[in-house]
């Protein structure tokens, strides 16, 4: 951690600005229901399991701890929609990844793998590749349906046209469950603090740090709703932020605890009059989580607000005639307003012809030192551009400038 500090205080001698298209595609759960396949799948994976990918990063003696300790992201990555393209090797082999500020390692299928979701994906090679380093140790990520097991190793990652060398990453062996078998992407790459890692090593930013292949120790997301078969839906911006993505002044908000991306929420506020967390609390940033989530009792009184109804699937859903009449959700943050629409936190699908609303808010009960978590996922992530200034070690929010179609 101290060689780390000191390299951050180091003039920054740059090489690269780097974009990294993301591309929208259907939800796992989307897929699922459309498949006729949500039902079961749900029956064989307990809801409450989706809290255990947060309770990894606290120190023990936190009650957080009786949820164990793992990184569970079956249901986080059931609802990710936005992947982008990473190569790893010498040549180099190409590989779809979800770009996850709520997790620290980088993993992709390995052509070892035995399990029916690798053979569905694109697998790494570790023989074909000439810069590969073999490192031995074993890693676990424990998911609803069992444990993902893989090896470690360490080769040449290339993003865009950066290029960082001896980066640690995990090659899976098995991936348990149905749940990577409909998946668009073939793994993740985690963008959290080290802290947070699975795997021994720098997490890849920070290994570009050390490396000094950014031009800024800053990393930003725009995320767009759209889905289109030719443009970007997204875009990552390695080493610095664009200007011409978002319009107003950057409000910059401190990481309160380094692990996830993790900052202080003064408050919420449903139509400016029913409030939240009146005293403060904190929330997670995190882009690989596709909804707003919450303690269940704060969630259940917004769901209720909203007028939004449960399903049997743990989700709810809200009488599409009605958008126009929903109340406006408001995050406050830094003393700066941030306010939703039901055009924003209303998901909408197609189902049999049928169009359907559901709620972009979910339950989830994340126990930390500083009280229970809220997580700021991409239904917020889309109306606002976001920066993370691992530098300063800061979270800034501006509004996001989307196109008019």
């Amino acid at each position: 951690m101290m060689r780390l500090l000191i390299l951050l205080l180091l003039p920054w001698t740059s090489s690269a600005l780097v974009r990294v298209p993301l591309k929208r595609v259907p939800s796992i759960r989307t897929q699922l229901r459309a498949e006729g396949q949500l039902e079961e799948f749900l029956k064989d994976h307990r809801p409450d399991i989706f809290n255990r990918r947060y309770a990894q990063c606290f120190p023990p003696g936190t009650q957080s701890l009786r949820l164990g300790r793992s990184s569970e992201k079956i249901y986080n990555f059931m609802d990710a929609q936005y992947f982008g393209e990473i190569s790893l090797g010498t040549p180099v082999q190409n590989f779809s990844v979800i770009f996850d500020t709520g997790s620290a390692d980088l993993w992709v299928p390995s052509s070892y793998c035995i399990s029916q979701a690798c053979a569905l994906h694109r697998q790494f090679k570790a023989f074909e590749s000439t810069s590969f380093h073999h490192d031995g140790r074993t890693f676990g990520i424990h998911y609803g349906s069992g444990h993902l097991l893989g090896v470690m190793g360490r080769d040449t990652l290339k993003i865009g046209d950066l290029v960082a060398l001896n980066q640690e990453f995990g090659e899976s062996v098995y991936e348990p469950g149905a749940t990577f078998v409909t998946a668009k992407f073939d793994g993740v790459l985690g963008l959290a603090y080290p802290t947070l890692a699975e795997i021994l090593g720098n997490p890849v930013f920070d290994n570009m740090m050390a490396q000094k292949i950014v031009d800024e120790p800053v990393f930003s997301f725009f995320l767009t709703r759209r889905t289109s078969t030719s443009n970007p839906e997204g875009e990552l911006l390695l080493g610095g932020k664009d200007e011409s993505l978002y319009t107003g002044p950057i409000n910059w908000l401190p990481v309160t605890s380094k692990g996830y991306w993790q900052i202080k929420m003064d408050s919420l506020a449903v139509q400016g009059v029913s409030s939240f967390c009146p005293n403060g609390c904190q929330a997670i940033v995190d882009t690989g989580t596709s909804l707003i989530a919450g303690p269940t009792n704060e969630i259940l009184s917004l769901q209720q607000l909203i007028g939004a109804t449960p399903t049997n699937f743990g989700e709810f859903l809200i009488d599409c005639a009605r958008l126009s009449s929903l109340p406006h959700v408001t995050f406050v943050l830094g003393g700066n307003d941030y306010t939703l629409t039901s055009e924003h936190y209303v998901r909408k699908e197609m189902l049999g012809g049928r169009e359907l609303c559901f709620s972009g808010f979910m339950s989830v009960d994340i126990i930390s030192p500083e009280g229970p978590l809220w997580i700021l996922g991409d239904v917020f992530l889309t109306e606002y551009y976001s920066i993370f200034d691992k530098g300063q070690d800061r979270v800034g929010f501006a509004r996001a400038k989307h196109p008019i179609e």
